[in-house]
């Protein structure tokens, strides 16, 4: 099977990012802030929703143009913490500034607040797929 490889370079893009990245499942040792290249980078294991949720794969997810990281919730110091990441939202400056916020939001109420010049991210798989242990089940967390 072909290994998915996304790029973003709007909000319409980081939409269809956050579908993919929906659940999946990251150590914060496997997270990166660069600020003198200004890139923000995360190896994440990510639930294949494109394959009906029973597989996951290995996958590196970055942002270039981030001026500023922000955290809520997350023990920056807790290298092997596991944490599950739920969306990718981004929020735009006002006017015709292309920069804004991204938000990682993470399940618990954690978040990485990525500013941003503009959107410009990428996700690709790095690894075959193996079997998912369990798959969240998202409409009886609503019930």
């Amino acid at each position: 099977m072909s290994r998915l490889k996304l790029a973003a370079a709007d909000a319409e893009d980081l939409e269809v990012l956050s579908a993919r990245l929906q659940d999946a499942v990251l150590k914060l040792k496997n997270v990166s802030w660069q600020p003198r290249k200004r890139r923000f980078a995360a190896v994440v294991n990510r639930l294949q929703w494109e394959n009906g949720g029973k597989t996951r794969v290995r996958a590196g997810l970055h942002f270039e143009g981030v001026l500023k990281v922000q955290t809520q919730k997350v023990k920056l110091g807790a290298h092997e913490a596991v944490v599950s990441l739920l969306a990718v939202r981004f929020t735009p400056n006002t006017g015709e500034d292309p920069g804004g916020v991204v938000e990682l939001v993470l399940a618990g109420g954690g978040a990485f607040r990525l500013t941003v010049e503009c959107v410009d991210a990428e996700l690709a798989d790095m690894t075959s797929a193996w079997a998912a242990r369990g798959k969240p089940d998202h409409e009886s967390e609503r019930a």
